[in-house]
């Protein structure tokens, strides 16, 4: 054999070699949660003391929401506001974001609002194209409807958002899966009476914002139906945050992120407790952009867009059995909103970048024992 083909064939042996070896993940499920428009500096530093006033928070009782949220540190503040974050994400994953100890997140969308940040997270680059927020049928495929094309996913995948643009964003038309916007009756898949009764409540409950609902019903409507129909990939997305921080309402602002954190807690304690995801699931938590600054303006908090500074950063939190327990990320390379759709493939063990070109890659130390 010429010297140049033992060479070559030595090469494909070790190629081979290294493939065999590297571990397959874990994770066979993953769940993404959005809470639209929580800051960075709650889910860091916790409740802000700044904003317990009446002319910006509308606060009556300075004194009452301190209590609710104690401590003498940013630390201790911030796991009083969402301590399943703090003393189980925080512990056993990873949690990127904080920007007072080097570590940056951010939107690359440069718009800074719902439906162009969406649309980042689940597709894995920004899209000049999108906008607005207004009811068009996403131009892209979205992380999950590529996943659902596959037969390991077809009919595993799921979509509930406490909002009537997410059919939209998914692109129901097209995407094949089920997508709750939380405002029509659920009626695809297993139907439980408790589902029947969650269908009721929406439709009879009257709604603060007109086209998205408390995320109460739509948090126990994906609960109920994850439960009675065992999607392996799910997004569930909820609205208080940001509808809160818009009407400038601080303390419950600071609630809706309370519950949202209750409900993390309560979603993982469902998984663990459930044999076909107990130590095969992935979380990831984050949110659709930032809000506005309050060292610009003492309300700036209230806003978010371009022209509110501020609004562009982010956080993300990750953890699974494919994640290291590296907790709270500081002085690391910075991570965006457009990862976070191939960070979600690649704990499924799948290469987003060979379906989507334009796709950011995985955030890599979030999935190094995926083997990706």
């Amino acid at each position: 054999m010429p010297p140049r083909s033992r060479f070559v064939f030595v090469l494909l042996i070790v190629s081979t070699t290294a493939a065999l070896c590297a571990d397959p993940p874990k994770t066979r499920n993953v769940i993404l949660v959005m809470t639209d428009g929580l800051r960075w500096q709650e889910v860091f530093r916790g409740p802000e003391e700044g904003l317990m006033t009446k002319e910006i928070g509308a606060v009556d009782d300075a004194e009452a929401l301190k209590k609710q949220y104690p401590g003498d540190t940013p630390e201790a503040r911030r796991e009083a506001l969402m301590p399943f974050l703090w003393t189980v994400i925080g512990r056993q994953g990873q949690v990127y974001g904080n920007r007072d100890k080097g570590s940056d997140a951010h939107v690359t969308n440069g718009k800074a609002f719902s439906y162009p940040g969406y649309s980042e997270a689940f597709c894995g680059f920004a899209d000049d194209r999108i906008d607005s927020n207004k009811k068009i049928p996403n131009f892209n495929v979205t992380v999950f409807e590529w996943l659902h094309e596959m037969p390991a996913y077809k009919g595993r995948v799921a979509a509930f958002g406490a909002w009537d643009v997410f059919p939209f964003i998914f692109n129901t038309d097209r995407c094949g899966f089920m997508v709750d916007g939380g405002v029509e009756p659920v009626t695809r898949g297993i139907i439980t009476e408790r589902l029947e009764l969650l269908n009721r409540l929406r439709q009879e409950t009257p709604t603060r914002w007109g086209n998205e609902p408390f995320d109460s019903l739509t948090y126990h409507t994906a609960l109920e139906w994850f439960k009675a129909n065992r999607p392996r990939v799910v997004f569930l997305g909820l609205g208080e945050t940001d509808e809160w921080g818009h009407e400038g309402r601080y303390a419950d602002y600071l609630k809706a992120a309370h519950r949202v954190d209750g409900y993390l807690r309560e979603l993982w304690e469902t998984v663990e407790a459930m044999p076909e995801y107990r130590g095969t699931t992935s979380l990831i938590v984050t949110t659709d952009h930032g809000r506005g600054d309050v060292s610009t303006a003492p309300d700036d908090w209230r806003n978010h867009g371009a022209k509110h500074p501020g609004s562009e950063n982010i956080w993300i939190a990750v953890m699974g059995p494919d994640t290291p327990a590296l907790g709270e990320r500081a002085n690391v390379e910075a991570v965006t909103q457009s990862q976070v759709a191939a960070t979600l493939a690649a704990l499924l063990g799948e290469d987003y970048g060979k379906g989507e070109a334009r796709a950011a890659k995985a955030i890599g130390e979030a999935v190094a024992g995926s083997g990706r």
